[in-house]
């Protein structure tokens, strides 16, 4: 089962921040997932509409410039990167799942997943790209193919993972309150894999192994490997983030 940094080893560090990225680079994550914002000809690496809880800033990331958010700090501690910036650093070390948060898709996203690949040492099979907006990811799977997308869910669907199929989507990502056997089952049978997020516990760890996923998204991926080895969690490591 594969363990991915949620918003990179966010428990270590400012979340989405290059600092974050690194420490789950240090604890051998197999992915790294990052949050993007459309703003001005940017891709910016933030995961909140709103600048408070983050950065302690009012108002929203949206009608800030790009020389404005250049000034931010998430946390008071790290900058703010975009994502050309993320990508250089993680340097196709691990896989990286990329969510959009913002519209406007088509302002050149798939150039800087290229430049990735050209520049930044990425396989095109490293880079996915996710959303709860699912008309989002249809539209890019319209005009690019050959990306892989994840398409998101917060429910367990009547149909399950039928909505995913339906996206030609790579994988299906789903809440942990609301992944079950018969999810996963489906999934598994429609060729898709199934990422559970966000798994901080040790008990839904062991569950999540036990029941076929595919990968989970966590903010402390040192702990989770620790577990999915069989190795005891330390108190040190004990954690719980909303």
């Amino acid at each position: 089962m594969q363990v991915i940094a949620h918003r990179g080893a966010s428990f270590e560090a400012p979340e989405n921040t290059l600092t974050a990225f690194g420490r789950a680079l240090d604890a051998g994550a197999d992915g790294i997932e990052l949050d993007i914002y459309p703003l001005q000809d940017e891709w910016i690496v933030f995961h909140d509409r709103y600048l408070a809880r983050l950065t302690a800033h009012p108002g929203r990331l949206q009608d800030l410039t790009l020389e404005q958010v250049r000034q931010l700090k998430v946390f008071g501690q790290q900058p703010v990167p975009t994502l050309d910036e993320a990508l250089a650093f993680i340097a196709g070390r691990c896989m990286v799942n990329i969510e959009l948060k913002g519209a406007d898709i088509r302002r050149g996203l798939t150039q800087h997943l290229r430049l990735a690949c050209e520049s930044a040492g990425f396989r095109r099979e490293q880079l996915l790209v996710s959303s709860f907006n699912h008309h989002w990811l249809r539209q890019l799977k319209h005009d690019h193919p050959q990306q892989r997308i994840g398409a998101l869910t917060a429910s367990c669907p009547l149909s399950y993972a039928a909505f995913a199929s339906e996206l030609d989507a790579w994988s299906v990502h789903i809440a942990v309150d609301f992944v079950t056997a018969e999810f996963v089952a489906d999934a598994h049978q429609r060729q898709l894999r199934v990422y559970v997020y966000t798994v901080d516990e040790a008990e839904d760890i062991q569950e999540l192994q036990r029941m076929g996923v595919d990968g989970i998204f966590t903010n402390h991926p040192t702990a989770a490997r620790n577990c999915l080895r069989g190795l005891p969690v330390q108190p040190a490591e004990a954690w719980h983030i909303d």
